[in-house]
């Protein structure tokens, strides 16, 4: 890409993770020749610009060699920025007739007027090979991430559109697929003959953290399970791949999510709750309800879970379980595939006797096999071992990941059309029961593990 376009630029998003992702990617030579150009709402002269630059690409800077720091003053020294309303009309239109093209249009706005400003456009407003690039969530629920589609697609082809999920970064993916169908011991009992259940978690022991504006209209369903933890489970389950092309792979992941469902007894398949006040480390959590900004008649959800089944010859019959919640008391954001048990065990032995178990950990990328082994001591006695490794990690930052597939015009850490379709149809059922208070709301303190009654 010539021109990457940051609109929201004054905003977190792109302090916090946007520009310290482009940083680490400058810094590895791996966006040569690139002119950034910031735009938003707010009146930002051009020192303040720089500042905001300065301090985003400081991490990258200070471990970075003579080429890389080079590389970091050009791009700040070469951006500048525009205060810009999107929503008004031909505004973006002018603003992108003015930049060397092809143009990546990173939308670091909320969802809404993302929707507006894509609106406002039309094909001819666009240079060839004009990028777009979208924050979750993308829309609402199923008819209103169709809406987004049609509008999206109207503008640049399917493959020019990069609905974002840092979740899932290169690395993450490449280690879920190389351990998967480069291991022998693996790919043969990945199945529902063989694993009794799968359970994918992202806890959390962060709290509200002053984002009320956005979460309380979202909550931990749509914030975490129906974009990246489905799109996990997709990974996790599919079918082996012809290639690691972003075609072969993107139509596996939607192969999975066409065929997942949750069961409509949504008080047995779904559980939400919601935490008190309580202490993390020392630190006072606040009842979520008295949040400032969070409105209590909404009944926001800061833990979900749901249990998702993938009707396909491969996985009928085993529950996926999706959980992730905020303000716990510890962190938890692994992928737990739990083996069914031995058929027979011979007679004599004592001891743990625990199905095997696979743990998978996102950031950092961990992998641990729990087995069951003999002794010590009474050689009959079955004791629990675990063997662990690291993964390899990416050098970049998962911002980075991400910008790297738009600069490079990689759509494969991309969310397809029809992909973010399949995972509102999926979750939208269950929103709607939530919403007429078919599955109780319940409660957890704050640093504790969740309800006590979701304890088995």
């Amino acid at each position: 890409m010539a021109t990457l376009l940051i609109l929201g630029a004054s905003g977190d998003l792109t302090g916090r993770l946007l520009l310290p992702g482009l940083a680490r990617l400058v810094r590895h030579g791996r966006a040569d020749g690139l002119h950034l150009v910031g735009a938003g709402s707010d009146d930002w002269t051009a020192e303040r610009w720089a500042t905001r630059l300065t301090d985003s690409f400081a991490a990258a800077a200070e471990d970075a060699d003579d080429d890389g720091r080079a590389a970091l003053d050009k791009l700040r020294t070469t951006s500048e920025y525009r205060q810009l309303d999107v929503t008004a009309p031909g505004a973006l239109a002018r603003l992108v007739a003015t930049l060397p093209g092809p143009v990546a249009l990173y939308f670091a706005l909320p969802p809404a007027i993302s929707e507006k400003a894509c609106e406002l456009l039309s094909p001819s407003d666009l240079p060839a090979g004009t990028r777009l690039v979208m924050e979750k969530p993308f829309g609402t629920d199923q008819a209103a991430a169709f809406r987004l589609n049609e509008t999206l697609t109207r503008l640049v082809p399917e493959d020019h559109i990069h609905r974002v999920d840092h979740f899932l970064g290169k690395a993450t993916v490449l280690n879920i697929l190389g351990l998967r169908f480069a291991n022998r011991l693996l790919e043969p009992v990945w199945n529902n003959l063989h694993i009794d259940r799968v359970e994918v978690v992202y806890d959390e022991d962060l709290a509200l953290e002053d984002r009320a504006r956005y979460y309380d209209g979202a909550g931990a369903l749509r914030d975490m399970i129906q974009s990246h933890l489905l799109h996990a489970v997709a990974i996790l389950a599919m079918e082996s791949p012809v290639s690691l092309h972003e075609r072969d792979l993107r139509d596996g992941i939607g192969a999975v999510l066409r065929a997942s469902e949750v069961d409509s007894d949504f008080a047995h398949s779904t559980r939400r709750a919601r935490y008190t006040a309580g202490s993390i480390g020392g630190r006072s959590i606040p009842d979520y309800a008295a949040e400032a900004g969070v409105d209590p008649t909404r009944k926001t959800e800061t833990l979900a879970e749901i249990t998702v089944s993938i009707n396909n010859a491969r996985w009928a019959g085993v529950p996926f379980i999706l959980r992730s919640g905020k303000a716990l008391g510890g962190k938890r954001k692994e992928a737990l595939v739990t083996f069914k048990p031995v058929s027979h065990l011979p007679t004599g032995f004592t001891g743990q006797d625990m199905p095997t178990r696979l743990r998978i950990g996102f950031g950092p990328e961990t992998l641990q096999l729990e087995i069951d082994v003999n002794g010590p001591g009474n050689i009959f006695s079955l004791d629990r071992a675990v063997l662990e490794t690291e993964l390899n990690a990416s050098e970049l930052l998962p911002y980075g990941e991400v910008l790297e597939g738009v600069l490079t015009g990689d759509p494969t850490l991309s969310v397809r059309g029809d992909t973010a379709e399949d995972c509102w149809r999926i979750v939208d059922p269950v929103l709607d029961a939530w919403a007429a208070n078919e599955v109780p709301l319940d409660e957890y303190p704050a640093g504790s593990s969740g309800p006590a009654t979701w304890e088995k």
